[in-house]
């Protein structure tokens, strides 16, 4: 019941937002968004939910909502966080369904208003109107903070990037320094677009680090970070497979690194016991080289269906091999800048020991395909012949 009373007290005109996440079981909705909107007069509640990598809109009544929260927190979802121009609530539910609710008042006079526009303007993480230098330079941002109208495209597939770090956030620490490696940087906009979010938004102590293959490259890098004074980001000319540099990582990202470079990149992720893992694979070649299937010849008989065929079965493979060392993972929909129109993001949060035993599953279906991927060698033990 206080739950209940809760959103009873909170759902109302000056509701902030409701964030219902963390799904239990095999729910196909992954989060939940709650915003109070006006229609035609009459204030109703805007539900949406992300379902994969789309979203789905709904506006319901006060009393709908409620029983639609209710129901989620009961058996869905195991947190809720609620901000209202009076109160900032969280809700948790444990393993055995225990509900903890804490409720903070704010201080009087410290309620925003509430916007409840319809169909209002996507907020982003780096807003329009606030000059960031590296956006400047790439030509996404004039000198006042504009964003080029032709260049807006490449400013959204940015702030996507961020929001996948915004909701890994928590899993890394806030009390020292987070270092964070990323494997064939490449020209690097993601990268300076991380130490800006890390160091200058978040106010947090982070020191990152880019690897690439091209001294050229990594030159310009370098250039660009000591220009706008980014002193703990810095880039090296080396190759994935024989970095030594580290001894410990919290964070790993491989966004270009093409082909089994992403399977070296991965492994010293693994072996580092990186908090978080985010993996944009590119140039998939190993498995098409090696995929046979005669029950698939329809899809094997033509280049480009099997070439499509062996990324996706690389990517399923390789979230697989990081849950079984001890990932939770997922496979996110995320445009990419460099190389395809759109590419898929391998997220991988650590939770718990993993195995170097190749799950039976996994091997059952690398023998179907006649398929020896290189992070399966990498990441499990060789079995006696």
């Amino acid at each position: 019941m206080e739950l209940q009373k809760l959103l009873q007290d909170e759902i109302r005109e000056g509701l902030y937002r409701i964030t219902i996440s963390g799904p239990r079981g095999d729910s196909e909705v992954s989060k939940v968004r709650i915003r109070p909107v006006e229609i035609k007069g009459k204030l109703l509640f805007q539900c949406q939910e992300t379902v994969g990598t789309k979203e789905f809109h709904k506006n319901m009544t006060k009393d709908d909502v409620i029983t639609r929260i209710s129901d989620w927190m009961n058996g869905t979802f195991k947190q809720m966080q609620l901000e209202s121009d009076t109160c900032t609530a969280s809700v948790l539910v444990s393993k055995k369904g225990t509900m903890t609710i804490k409720k903070k008042p704010h201080m009087k006079g410290t309620g925003k208003p509430v916007n409840l526009a319809h169909n209002r303007k996507k907020r982003y993480i780096l807003e329009e109107g606030i000059p960031v230098p590296f956006l400047q330079d790439l030509g996404v941002m004039t000198k006042e903070g504009k964003i080029v109208r032709t260049r807006y495209d490449k400013f959204r597939q940015i702030n996507r990037f961020l929001e996948f770090i915004e909701d890994i956030l928590p899993q890394l620490p806030s009390d020292r320094e987070i270092t964070i490696l990323d494997f064939g940087c490449g020209k690097s906009y993601l990268t300076f677009a991380m130490y800006y979010y890390f160091r200058e938004l978040k106010k947090l102590d982070v020191n990152i680090i880019g690897l690439d293959l091209k001294e050229d490259v990594i030159a310009i890098c370098n250039g660009l970070a000591e220009k706008y004074g980014y002193e703990k980001l810095h880039f090296y000319q080396g190759d994935i497979a024989s970095y030594t540099g580290r001894d410990e990582v919290d964070m790993v990202v491989t966004l270009h690194a093409c082909d089994t470079a992403t399977d070296y990149a991965l492994e010293k992720a693994v072996k580092w016991n990186a908090k978080v893992i985010l993996s944009v694979p590119c140039f998939q070649h190993e498995l098409n080289r090696q995929i046979a299937n005669k029950e698939l010849y329809p899809i094997m008989d033509y280049g480009i269906l099997k070439e499509r065929m062996a990324a996706l079965l690389t990517d399923g493979i390789r979230a697989k091999l990081l849950e079984n060392a001890g990932y939770e993972t997922q496979i996110l929909e995320f445009i990419d800048m460099e190389h395809t129109p759109k590419n898929l993001l391998i997220r991988a949060v650590k939770r718990q020991e993993g195995s170097k035993k190749l799950p039976e599953e996994l091997k059952v279906c690398m023998e179907a395909y006649h398929v020896k991927p290189t992070l399966a060698d990498l990441l499990t033990e060789k079995e006696e012949p």
